[in-house]
């Protein structure tokens, strides 16, 4: 399989640091190993701590799977993260 690189923008109703600390849990760590994805970067825009940018990496199809499983969404809703604010870019 080919190695996409994942662009996840989106809006936070919690502050960056709240929402990194869920992302870097050990629980997200796990499931992101399991399933070969890499963070690239995360970061908040300068201008609007309200959105987030999340760069990942792994196999075709793997990012975008896990953010769409039905099992993972209230996982990342818990987190601050704006389910439907969502907006992916994908890139070889």
């Amino acid at each position: 399989m080919s190695i996409e690189t994942t662009v996840f923008t989106f809006k936070i109703s919690v502050p960056f640091e709240e929402w990194a600390a869920v992302y870097d849990s050990e629980e997200n760590i796990q499931m992101n190993k399991e399933r070969g994805i890499i963070c690239l970067y995360k970061g908040v825009k300068k201008d609007d701590p309200t959105s987030v940018i999340l760069i990942e990496q792994g196999e075709e199809g793997k990012s975008i799977a896990m953010f769409e499983d039905p099992a993972v969404k209230p996982l990342i809703e818990g987190a601050g993260h704006i389910y439907d604010s969502t907006v992916i870019s994908s890139y070889f």
